[in-house]
């Protein structure tokens, strides 16, 4: 667009006559010659917007939702087995083990991260019929994993807990799997936890 207007400028500029004065009909050219290069300009810019890459049919919308699905189910699986059940198994958690205060602040941090991670992997499945059906009974126990975060963060989880999120999760995977969408663990990076 610049471009067109420096130039047309020029072209106005110099096409004037020996006394200094611009001819208007050259004048007027470049004006309507640069109102069209912006015209088509301003057409090619909206039509790369229009283009932006977005499901337009069925398959495409399923195949998209399944994809986020198993994005999202992953990274809530990564965290809530790295940050979460290896440490409780190895007895990270427990009063005067090394590190614990670490551990329970990750864990505090990975169990809000995998609640709000399996909360938009339920959203997903609602773009696939077969995998919102697998995953609609998994509803209510993703809901009770709303304040275990604060729980471990605390040093508050016991087994029953932990064993909640893995009951969770393995909940999850077998619904994406039933679903054709297999759910493998991504442990997010720590700056992931804390978004």
């Amino acid at each position: 667009m610049l471009s067109c207007a420096l130039l047309a400028g020029a072209t106005s500029c110099s096409g004037g006559s020996r006394n200094g004065a611009a001819a208007p009909n050259a004048e007027e050219a470049s004006v309507a010659a640069v109102e069209q290069a912006m015209a088509r300009e301003t057409e090619a810019l909206d039509a790369a917007f229009a283009a932006e890459p977005t499901p337009t049919t069925t398959a495409e919308r399923q195949k998209f939702a399944k994809t986020r699905f198993v994005a999202n189910a992953g990274l809530a699986a990564g965290a809530t087995y790295q940050w979460i059940i290896k440490p409780y198994r190895e007895g990270k958690f427990k009063k005067g083990a090394k590190g614990r205060t670490f551990a329970l602040v990750k864990a505090g941090l990975a169990g809000a991260f995998a609640y709000n991670r399996l909360k938009a992997a339920v959203e997903n499945a609602k773009g696939d019929p077969l995998l919102s059906k697998a995953v609609a009974p998994l509803t209510a126990g993703i809901e009770s994993l709303k304040g275990l975060g604060t729980k471990l963060r605390k040093g508050e989880a016991g087994d029953a807990e932990v064993g909640a999120f893995e009951d969770v999760i393995t909940g999850i995977k077998d619904a994406g799997k039933q679903a054709g969408a297999e759910v493998t663990d991504k442990v997010p990076s720590t700056s992931q936890l804390t978004g």
